[in-house]
């Protein structure tokens, strides 16, 4: 069994993309549901722009747009870790296309931390039954939360079941979950 985060990290990118299309789209469907839950108007709810195999999460902005939820997604500036969030909402165009590793779009709009979020999903490479969260390497999440304090925001890790292992190497810096969502339900830290 690999122990390096490197080497988990490439077992858990393989069975996400293992993953048929049809089970993707079922599992899609099934999270979302499950993370509807969460939906409460006049909140304030940080997503992300799906990268690769990650979970797609359009059918939740849907939602939650129509609930009258605050959408946010994360805005990354140079020579820094630590996220911004900017509004989003249906229709908007990115201002710029971040080039490089990430490749994610980034949109204009008054920027806030993730402190004054009350709820983010977080996207993840692995999650474990003690809540560690294993993200892509960057580092932007865990800097990001590091200011956040008294349970806010709600920190729910969004994946698929295939994606929760037993364990996980964890270090100092990594920030833990309170829940993990896939399309097997919520689990609770």
């Amino acid at each position: 069994m690999p122990h390096s985060k490197h080497e988990i990290r490439s077992r858990l990118r393989r069975a996400r993309k293992s993953l048929s299309g049809r089970e993707r789209r079922r599992a899609t469907l099934a999270a979302n549901r499950n993370l509807k839950k969460l939906l409460k108007r006049g909140k304030k709810l940080a997503v992300y722009w799906p990268v690769g195999s990650e979970l797609v999460l359009d059918d939740l902005v849907r939602s939650a747009f129509k609930r009258g939820v605050q959408v946010y997604l994360p805005y990354i500036e140079k020579r820094s870790l630590r996220l911004w969030f900017t509004p989003y909402h249906a229709g908007l165009s990115p201002e710029r296309n971040r080039k490089g590793r990430l490749n994610i779009p980034q949109f204009q709009g008054k920027k806030i931390r993730a402190e004054h979020m009350d709820a983010m999903l977080l996207p993840l490479v692995g999650v474990d039954a003690q809540g560690c969260r294993l993200g892509q390497g960057g580092g932007y999440y865990d800097a990001s939360l590091l200011y956040a304090r008294f349970g806010r925001p709600l920190k729910i890790g969004v994946g698929f079941a295939c994606q929760m292992v037993p364990a996980l190497p964890r270090e100092a810096h990594d920030m833990r979950l309170d829940a993990f969502v896939s399309e097997r339900g919520a689990v609770w830290f």
